[in-house]
């Protein structure tokens, strides 16, 4: 799978994810719900906001590294996982941040971002 997706956030900058193979079910159902314009939520190191999907747990771990962008199916929620923190319980990893990783350490929850397939 080599789709893209870009995350502009709030005026603060453009983000590159490239989905990968680790969920590849999930990711072409997010895919699937692109674009969208949502508000974030910031915790620790890691940013996340609802998304319209409503999957299971396919692969999915209890560990994130720096980059992770990843489903959480109890919230569903897309999460980026941006420093150390790990996820509050298992996420399906979905892609990883390409471009614009610096950016998160400055978004905030509230910000507006928006999201499509590139």
């Amino acid at each position: 799978m080599s789709k893209k997706i870009e995350m502009e956030v709030n005026g603060k900058g453009r983000v590159i994810i490239e989905l990968d193979e680790r969920n590849p079910k999930i990711a072409e159902e997010i895919c699937r719900i692109l674009p969208i314009d949502v508000e974030v939520t910031r915790w620790k190191d890691e940013v996340y906001f609802d998304i319209p999907l409503r999957y299971s747990d396919v692969n999915a771990s209890p560990d994130a590294v720096k980059g992770d962008v990843s489903y959480w199916s109890p919230g569903s929620a897309f999460c980026i996982f941006f420093g150390d923190t790990q996820p509050v319980s298992s996420v399906n990893h979905v892609g990883r941040v390409k471009e614009g990783l610096e950016i998160f350490p400055k978004v905030m929850s509230g910000d507006s971002i928006s999201l499509k397939i590139i």
